[in-house]
C-alpha cells in the first residue's frame, strides 16, 4: 500500500512539474515575440479608441445639450446611435435634479450623446414615445429606444439619489458602458434603509414619486 501511495505522489509531482515547465516556456516566449505582439495589439486598441473619441467629440458628445425642436432628435440618432434623452418641463423642479446628474455623466461617458427636450416644444415625439410623466429619460441603443427612466421610482424613490445611481440605471439599457455590478445598485443600502423608514411611518405620504408631473393627453 505504501509503495502505491508513493507512486501516486510521484505521478502528481510529475504532472505539476510538466505544468510548470509549460508555463515557464510560455513566459519565455512572451519575453521576446509574445510581448512585442501584445504591445502592438495594445497600441492598435489605443489608436482605435483615440480615433473613436475624436468622432464622438466632433458629434457633440461630452456635453449635455438641449435640442431646439424634435426634428433634431431624429438627426441626432443618425450620428449618435447611443443616446440619453431627458424629456422635461420648465416648471418641474425634479427636472433640475436630472439636469445636474446628466451634466456630470455626459462628460464621463463620451460613448453616448446626452440631450434634453422640452415636451411642450415636441408634442409629436412626446406622444409617439408615450411619455406621460415628467421627468422621463429615454434611453436609445443602436438608434432604437430601448428603455425609459420614469420619474425617480427606480432611483430610490427620493430626490437625493446619487449620480452613480442614475448611471447604474442608465447602464441597464446598454446605452452607456459600465464596469460595475449591473445586478446590484450602488445605493442599495440607502434604498433599503429608506424602505424600512417608510414602513415605520404611520402618517405621511407613502409614495414620494407623487410629485412628478403628469402630462395631459
Amino acid at each position: 500500500m505504501e509503495s502505491i501511495i508513493k507512486n501516486q505522489v510521484l505521478q502528481v509531482a510529475e504532472q505539476v512539474e510538466k505544468h510548470l515547465d509549460s508555463e515557464l516556456q510560455r513566459l519565455d516566449e512572451l519575453d521576446s515575440d509574445g510581448i512585442e505582439q501584445l504591445r502592438q495589439q495594445r497600441l492598435k486598441q489605443l489608436k482605435e479608441h483615440a480615433k473613436q473619441k475624436q468622432i464622438w467629440l466632433s458629434n457633440g458628445h461630452g456635453e449635455y445639450e438641449e435640442l431646439a425642436e424634435e426634428k433634431e432628435f431624429f438627426n441626432a440618432t443618425k450620428k449618435s446611435p447611443d443616446m440619453v434623452v431627458h424629456f422635461y418641463k420648465d416648471d418641474t423642479p425634479r427636472c433640475k435634479i436630472v439636469d445636474h446628474h446628466l451634466k456630470i455623466l455626459a462628460k464621463k461617458h463620451l460613448e453616448a450623446k446626452f440631450l434634453k427636450l422640452n415636451v411642450e416644444r415636441c408634442p409629436f415625439l412626446t406622444e409617439r414615445l408615450r411619455i406621460r410623466v415628467i421627468p422621463t429619460i429615454a434611453l436609445v441603443k443602436d438608434s432604437k429606444t430601448k428603455d425609459f427612466v420614469v420619474g425617480f421610482t427606480e432611483l430610490g424613490n427620493c430626490d437625493d439619489f446619487t449620480t452613480e445611481m442614475l448611471e447604474w440605471r442608465i447602464a441597464q439599457s446598454g446605452a452607456i458602458e459600465y464596469n460595475g455590478d449591473l445586478l446590484n445598485p450602488p445605493d442599495a443600502k440607502k434604498v433599503e434603509k429608506k424602505n424600512l423608514l417608510q414602513k415605520k411611518t404611520i402618517r405621511g405620504r407613502n409614495d414620494s414619486d407623487s410629485d412628478d408631473s403628469d402630462l395631459d393627453f
